[in-house]
């Protein structure tokens, strides 16, 4: 069996678009595996919690205890993909958290496989905050994400040598249309008769990015298990 895979999206920096990626992420895995549990650990409103609460819940990284819970849920080697969007509040708290109880040798240890979503900025503490990541976690569990809809530049060199994942940018009027809670990309797969439509071609696209990220975890395993 595949490990259970932890996608952690984040980045330092403010309004860079995580809950976007964690929502087509989260209702991709829904529709893949007919289960997923996401957690929220954010400030602004509205976060994930608010577009799927019904699978998502709300985590804490201010606290010992709140440490503890999330931890705990996340080195379980349950088969139901997890997913946090991690606010930019959160970041250095969290990944000091994962260095001193070292959540990534214990994740796999409990055959749980942590990847790490990184959104991609131009500002300097994102590509700091990125070097220090690099160094401790390898590719291919790092991804940078390179959102167009917030960086319409090319992402920092640093960024763009390891594994990227391209999130292409959509017309204003079709963001102000996902950007409603009430939005679902998979209904709209579903519902939507014409598979030309732009909006159809663009989540269609994204999720297909996903699943490439699912098929190389479980090609991984698979070689693992020979060896």
């Amino acid at each position: 069996m595949p490990p259970t895979p932890v996608y952690i999206i984040c980045s330092p920096s403010l309004q860079v678009g995580k809950t976007l990626i964690a929502r087509l992420l989260s209702e991709f895995l829904l529709l893949k595996n007919g289960s997923v549990l996401s957690f929220d650990i954010n400030l602004r409103e509205p976060s994930l919690v608010d577009y799927l609460p019904n699978i998502t819940e709300t985590a804490y990284v201010t606290d010992t205890w709140g440490k503890m819970q999330l931890m705990d849920r996340l080195i379980l080697d349950d088969g139901v993909a997890k997913v946090i969007d991690l606010g930019f509040h959160a970041f250095d708290e969290f990944f000091k958290m994962c260095i001193e109880i070292e959540f990534v040798r214990e994740a796999v240890r409990n055959q749980v496989a942590p990847i790490i979503l990184f959104v991609g900025s131009a500002d300097r503490l994102s590509s700091r905050c990125y070097e220090v990541l690099r160094h401790q976690i390898r590719a291919p569990a790092l991804i940078t994400v390179h959102n167009q809809h917030v960086l319409r530049s090319e992402l920092p060199e640093a960024m763009d040598r390891g594994p990227v994942l391209r999130i292409f940018a959509l017309p204003q009027f079709l963001r102000t249309y996902i950007d409603r809670l009430t939005f679902s990309f998979t209904g709209y797969l579903r519902h939507e008769k014409d598979s030309t439509t732009e909006l159809h071609q663009w989540i269609w696209r994204n999720y297909s990015l996903f699943r490439d990220i699912d098929l190389s975890l479980a090609r991984s395993a698979r070689l693992g298990a020979r060896r």
